[in-house]
């Protein structure tokens, strides 16, 4: 095991100490500025500044253990609930040590202790560095601080507290070698740590280099897993888009004549269109054009037509009147053809001329 112990003066005008322990033993000692050479940190507290108490505490949680303990605290505590930083330790047989000390006193050391660039693992009050004794009382110096430590208490060596906890019975004093192995045993796995709560050292995470590689080949798959779903899409809009080229070519030589199915079947399919379509609009077109307007005005109908090569629909008309045969005009204009028309001739009582009639 490799730990520093550091004893926090009870006043600011009190010299820092501190123990280095290395393989189970005392190492270094000194006072002044604690040393930090490796290994873990351990700040012990004052025993005049932390009250401990033991309690039977439910265990299933350590927050179910702290409020409890608050309970208890705010029985047999004069100070505020509110000001006090309330921290529960391993349980020891039937009870529970508590540890009871104010925040402002809790804030003031760790920041002394930061500003040494020291952050505790743990402060464990002074007196639950000592082992407790089978009975009776034990007296030891802890960083030039007596304290006193019972079975189930541990508080400040003060002659009247002292006495009248003890009942008159002096506490068996022990040696620097009983207490340094106190201190060594304690410092392994300390009862209490009063770094509890909002005082509780915050856990570096580390960069977990393999987790992040292996995201990272996740990520990697995932993208070359949808280019390939893009891929195989694509690929089969493809072959489904010249399949249906394929399919509209077979179609479309289908509509030509026998031996004229030579080169590109759309082109072929659409100039044999317009040859039996004829120039402009196309015979048929121009017709209907005709017709509908004819139909569409009362009193006309066509006497004769004649389509000629050029695209022009040439008619010879009749109506009831001028009137009528003006609107089978307007209705072919209206058509988007460009309309000339001979002077119509009174034909007993009807009119007729001829309507020339083709695309502009």
């Amino acid at each position: 095991m490799s730990a520093t112990i550091i004893f926090l003066p009870a006043h600011a005008d009190q010299p820092w100490r501190w123990l280095r322990l290395e393989n189970n033993a005392v190492a270094a000692r000194g006072e002044g500025a604690p040393e930090q050479t490796g290994g873990e940190t351990i700040a012990v507290a004052p025993a005049d500044a932390v009250t401990l108490h033991w309690s039977s505490l439910p265990a299933r949680s350590q927050a179910q253990a702290v409020a409890a303990a608050r309970i208890v605290v705010s029985d047999a505590s004069a100070a505020p609930i509110d000001g006090l930083h309330v921290a529960v330790g391993e349980a020891s047989e039937d009870e529970r040590p508590i540890g009871v000390v104010a925040i402002e006193r809790m804030r003031e050391w760790l920041a002394s202790l930061s500003g040494l660039g020291i952050d505790p693992g743990a402060i464990v009050p002074a007196p639950l560095l000592i082992a407790p004794p089978v009975e009776g009382y034990v007296r030891a110096e802890l960083g030039g601080q007596p304290v006193i430590r019972g079975a189930t208490s541990g508080f400040a060596d003060e002659a009247r507290l002292t006495e009248l906890v003890t009942g008159g019975r002096p506490p068996e004093t022990l040696g620097r070698d009983e207490v340094e192995l106190n201190i060594i045993s304690s410092a392994t796995s300390p009862q209490l740590n009063l770094r509890q709560g909002p005082f509780a050292r915050r856990k570096r995470r580390a960069v977990d280099w393999p987790l992040i590689r292996r995201l990272a080949v996740l990520a990697g798959l995932v993208l070359l897993l949808t280019l390939m779903i893009d891929l195989v899409r694509i690929t089969r809009y493809a072959i489904a888009a010249d399949a249906a080229e394929a399919q509209a070519e077979a179609l479309a030589r289908e509509g030509l004549p026998r031996g004229a199915d030579q080169g590109d079947a759309g082109r072929l399919l659409s100039e044999r269109l317009s040859r039996l379509r004829g120039p402009g609009a196309g015979f048929s077109a121009t017709v209907a054009v005709l017709a509908n307007a004819t139909r569409e005005v009362e009193g006309t109908e066509v006497i004769a037509i004649a389509f000629e090569p050029s695209g022009e629909l040439r008619a010879t008309v009749a109506a009831n009147g001028e009137a009528q045969a003006n609107q089978l005009l307007d209705r072919l204009r209206g058509a988007g053809f460009a309309v000339t028309a001979s002077t119509f001739q009174s034909d007993g009582q009807r009119v007729r001329g001829d309507v020339t009639a083709a695309l502009p």
